[in-house]
């Protein structure tokens, strides 16, 4: 039986709890213990000094386009692609964002199902990779967001057999898109795209086949359309009036706020399509407002990127608590959103906290993200990424000679 032992730093566990003086023992894909660290005197087997590092779950990611690979303009670059390479670029995406600190995704949108090979061969094991949800195509209304790759469906009755269609084709959530997008040309995130009815027999056919539901939801009417329909997530949240918001809590939704996609496409303008600019400038300020709100009223929220939209790289995923902070989230509250929160929200129990039985998902990194929430965000300082019991990643030599190179 492989055993790993990790002590001598600091424990964030996923709960909110910081632990000094533990350790933890992996036995197997597992956490065996997380104990005192007087508790394991005398162990034999392999030791890991996490001595000034602090030492978390995985990082979760509720939110990412694996068939998107973050030019400038992601589709148009998507579909120069055969089905073969774009196979072949989706895992070598997924292995960054596990590389970056990320055990965990859910792709919320991809093409021609390509995206399940991938999260096949990752899930099982055939690769190496992140655990990985998919809902497949997205459901779009006709001329709607995503529907350049999305199943467009118009009429209650069309909704039900999208979903249908999903769920025969091995969809482990549905994505519905409740409003317009920043990405899509010629629509606006303020209108709301499908109506109350569809929304509502869209979700309860999810939900019947015990599929999670999630929404790409940014103006109000489509936000409380998708809400009012029993969304388990909305995505993006551009506009969460106090209406939204109390709907939102009362029937424990969560809000997945992205903030990575607009900050991206902000700081790289020259290079994006004119029109996605526009949006993000115009509505920027109203969606970090929103969040702001969310957090304030003590909302459910999860982390995710939206990564593959313009210049939101897979494997920089973690650059998003760096932004929950500034917005401001507290350090432990955006750990606890992209661990536990993520887990819960994708219906991973066996994951996202550091607890005894759990799989043995982790990611060690240099300093204390308590005091700066950097340690976790900048990947630069991650020292170790274990996934499933196993070093996935390992940046101990090269960070020490950084650090030695800086001095």
């Amino acid at each position: 039986m492989t055993q790993r032992l990790f002590i001598g730093g600091k424990i964030i566990d996923g709960e909110g709890r910081a632990l000094d003086g533990h350790g933890l023992l992996v036995s197997e894909q597992r956490i065996a213990r997380l104990a005192p660290a007087a508790e394991f005197e005398g162990f034999a087997g392999e030791t890991v000094d996490t001595a000034g590092m602090t030492l978390l779950p995985g990082l979760i990611d509720c939110h990412v386009h694996l068939c998107l690979g973050a030019e400038g303009d992601p589709g148009t670059a998507q579909g120069k692609l055969s089905a073969a390479q774009l196979a072949m670029r989706c895992l070598e995406r997924a292995q960054a964002t596990l590389a970056g600190g990320v055990t965990a995704i859910r792709d919320c949108g991809g093409k021609e199902y390509i995206e399940f090979a991938v999260r096949d061969a990752c899930n099982t094991g055939i690769q190496t990779g992140p655990t990985i949800m998919a809902s497949g195509r997205v459901i779009c209304m006709t001329g709607g967001h995503g529907n350049r790759s999305g199943r467009i469906a118009d009429g209650v009755d069309e909704v039900v057999k999208a979903v249908r269609e999903q769920v025969h084709a091995g969809s482990d959530l549905i994505k519905i898109m409740a409003t317009g997008g920043v990405m899509t040309p010629g629509v606006d995130p303020q209108d709301a795209h499908y109506s109350a009815e569809e929304m509502a027999a869209g979700i309860a056919e999810g939900h019947r086949f015990r599929r999670t539901c999630a929404s790409h939801a940014q103006g109000e009417e489509g936000i409380l359309n998708a809400v009012r329909g029993g969304i388990d997530s909305i995505e993006h949240g551009f506009f969460l009036t106090e209406k939204a918001i109390e709907e939102m809590m009362t029937r424990g939704t969560y809000l997945v706020p992205t903030l990575s996609a607009l900050r991206n496409i902000l700081e790289n303008g020259h290079l994006v399509p004119p029109y996605a600019l526009e949006k993000s400038q115009k509505y920027g300020e109203f969606h970090v407002d929103s969040v702001k709100r969310f957090y304030a009223a003590g909302g459910k929220m999860a982390m995710g990127t939206d990564a593959g939209t313009p210049f939101n790289r897979h494997g920089e995923n973690a650059q998003e608590l760096r932004f929950l902070v500034e917005v401001g989230v507290s350090p432990m509250d955006a750990i606890t959103m992209s661990t536990r929160n993520g887990a819960d929200l994708m219906r991973q129990e066996e994951r996202g906290t550091l607890a005894e039985g759990k799989f043995a998902d982790l990611l060690a990194v240099y300093g204390d993200p308590l005091a700066d929430i950097e340690a976790v965000a900048d990947a630069g300082n991650h020292a170790l990424v274990v996934k499933n019991g196993r070093i996935a990643g390992d940046r101990r030599v090269a960070a020490a000679e950084a650090r030695r190179a800086a001095e």
